[in-house]
């Protein structure tokens, strides 16, 4: 081999020799910064994927028609559910403010009702102490000539003969007592005692038969079945 060969191989293996130093040092060097762009990207990627904080309070103030656009934008296979959602929505939201406008008129009646019930009680609790009170207002103003006649009786001179006046004046009470359907308990001597209707004063000696009424000492009354003031009576005793 000649010099100048021998030169030429020896550069070739110098070269060789520096080609093999450099390539792990580049392989090394890109071995070192993938990782960093592979970190990188995926940070970027869950970046996009997290949801922020703000979507949730999006949501809930997003309307009905803005959720549905948003869904159908997603996917156009969920527009035909979307929309029938809606609808379905709609409809209940229809249905519960009817409801609500239904609620709140029974709500007016129910009041309106009460406080005519109240009223309605304050009319006849005064209606009813009104008619109390003039109960009787009929009646007196029937009695009240009787009594005037008494008084023109009274007002006569003393040696006058008043009997004829008052037995006038008894038949025109004894009238107002009947139009009133008060009844006269006046039973007659021989009667059998009625411990309802007569009030035995004491026994006496009588021709009636024993334990019979014997005499009427004051008549009772009776008025629609009641005995207002029992029949005052004698009885016939056994000696």
């Amino acid at each position: 081999m000649s010099d100048d060969a021998a030169a030429v191989e020896e550069s070739d293996s110098e070269t060789d020799a520096a080609t093999d130093e450099t390539e792990p040092s580049d392989a090394a060097e890109a071995t070192e910064e993938s990782p960093a762009e592979d970190s990188t990207a995926d940070n970027s990627a869950a970046a996009t994927d997290k949801p922020t904080d703000n979507e949730p309070a999006a949501v809930e103030e997003a309307t009905v028609d803005e959720l549905v656009a948003h869904i159908t934008d997603t996917d156009e296979e969920l527009t035909e559910p979307a929309t029938e959602l809606r609808s379905r929505i709609e409809s209940l939201e229809q249905a519960v403010a009817e409801k609500d406008a239904e609620i709140d008129e029974l709500t007016e009646k129910l009041s309106r009702s009460r406080a005519d019930f109240k009223n309605y009680k304050k009319r006849t609790k005064k209606q009813q102490e009104q008619l109390k009170e003039r109960a009787t207002e009929e009646l007196v103003e029937r009695l009240t000539p009787v009594r005037d006649n008494l008084v023109r009786a009274l007002d006569q001179d003393d040696d006058a003969d008043i009997r004829p006046g008052v037995e006038s004046t008894l038949e025109s009470f004894d009238r107002v007592l009947d139009e009133e359907n008060v009844e006269f308990i006046a039973p007659e001597p021989g009667d059998a005692v009625d411990p309802e209707r007569h009030e035995v004063m004491q026994r006496v000696d009588s021709d009636q038969p024993e334990g019979s009424i014997a005499d009427v000492y004051q008549q009772g009354y009776a008025m629609a079945g009641k005995v207002l003031q029992p029949a005052r009576v004698t009885v016939s005793s056994d000696s």
